[in-house]
């Protein structure tokens, strides 16, 4: 029931037109294979030598190509991903004042792209106001450009982009923010790992500093933190997410249906991420072809932090988050589940499928379902770990992704 995610249109031309992409593989094959070879050295730091990695990628053109071409396509489908988690009549509600956004560690505006496109697509008439804070000039002048271009290719309400260039690192380089806040939207997508990666207290620095951008929230604010799928920067952010709830400051909208500390940090081997289709634009998938990467799915590990208590459904026993994709095995169908009760592996065997616990076959990562029963027979005087859903058991899918 998941729905493969797309660019929209203008986004795929504004990126096509501003980086002269159209037939680039054939038109251009020398510099098709330095793009590729860019992407790739990008990738690994990306994955696997993140030690190496800093901010200063988005200073060296041909990487900054790189990042444009191939990854900012791919981190615009998942901010837009999780702008469709958000309660309906939140940025598109009726209002005289702009909707205001911060981009935080924005790099080429990935956040501010996303929410102006995104909001386009809504047919929503509200003027757009975001500032967009990123240490590398650079990268924020392309910020800039991506605006126009897209701004020209799209006339709609007005809307604004206001450039901060500031190292997120050093105190009070929010100030210039608070004079243009408070926002109703702050998006932080893929920095905050990269930020106190040297300090003596890594997580504690990031506490800190999520909870000067709550304060920079409206009441009915929106916190959205987005990292890479990978272990180490999805535990972090699972440390940030429990550290937060516990002081206090804010509760989950999602994807945690609980408040209760992360259950995936039990277990050092444990992380929890996303997977969500997607259809990559042309020059995406011919770079794969070239590279031998597989972008077929959108990944990565989020949390959307509210100080309203919103949630993106009621807390509920029987509602479970899937954190794991459903897996086909002999004789049955097993699945890691997530709500306030914690991580239960819950599966259905195949012979007690029924019609009204048949929409497990449609179970996917990311989708919340509800279960109105799940047995766990005693064996030698022992619960058994993988709770059984019966036949006479409800299943329902109350929100696919």
């Amino acid at each position: 029931m998941s729905r493969d995610r797309v660019l929209s249109p203008l986004l795929q031309q504004t990126l096509t037109e501003w980086l002269g992409l159209e037939g680039l593989p054939k038109r251009d094959p020398a510099r098709f294979e330095a793009l590729c070879r860019s992407v790739a050295e990008l990738s690994r730091l990306f994955t696997k030598e993140r030690a190496a990695l800093g901010r200063s990628y988005l200073d060296e053109e041909r990487l900054r190509a790189a990042y444009l071409t191939y990854f900012l396509p791919v981190n615009l489908a998942k901010v837009q991903a999780l702008l469709d988690e958000l309660p309906p009549d939140t940025l598109c509600r009726s209002a005289a004042q702009p909707l205001k956004v911060l981009d935080i560690g924005s790099g080429p505006g990935t956040g501010a792209l996303a929410v102006l496109d995104w909001m386009r697509q809504q047919s929503t008439q509200r003027d757009v106001a975001i500032v967009a804070v990123d240490q590398a000039l650079p990268a924020l002048q392309e910020a800039e450009r991506l605006w126009k271009v897209y701004g020209k290719l799209s006339p709609g309400p007005p809307s604004m982009l206001t450039r901060i260039h500031a190292n997120l690192q050093r105190s009070g380089s929010l100030d210039l923010c608070k004079q243009e806040g408070p926002f109703e939207l702050i998006v932080t997508a893929n920095a905050l790992s990269e930020l106190w990666r040297e300090a003596r207290d890594t997580i504690g620095s990031r506490v800190t500093f999520v909870r000067s951008l709550l304060d920079l929230l409206v009441p009915h604010g929106t916190l959205m933190l987005m990292e890479p799928a990978l272990r180490e920067t999805s535990r972090e952010l699972h440390l940030v997410r429990d550290r937060l709830l516990e002081a206090g400051v804010c509760t989950v909208y999602s994807p945690c249906l609980h408040d209760s500390p992360c259950p995936a940090l039990i277990k050092a081997a444990d992380w929890c991420h996303e997977e969500r289709p997607w259809t990559p634009p042309p020059i995406v998938s011919a770079i794969d072809r070239e590279v031998g990467f597989i972008k077929d799915a959108l990944k990565f590990s989020y949390v959307i932090l509210r100080k309203d208590g919103r949630m993106i459904v009621p807390r509920r026993p029987d509602l479970f988050r899937l954190v794991s994709e459903l897996r086909k095995m002999k004789g049955e169908q097993r699945a890691w589940l997530c709500n306030e009760t914690g991580r239960p592996e819950v599966g259905r065997l195949d012979r007690l499928r029924s019609e009204s616990n048949a929409p497990v076959d449609d179970w996917h990562r990311g989708a919340i379902v509800r279960i109105s029963e799940i047995v766990r027979k005693e064996r030698k005087g022992r619960e058994s770990s993988v709770g059984r859903i019966p036949a006479d058991a409800s299943v329902e899918i109350v929100r696919p992704v």
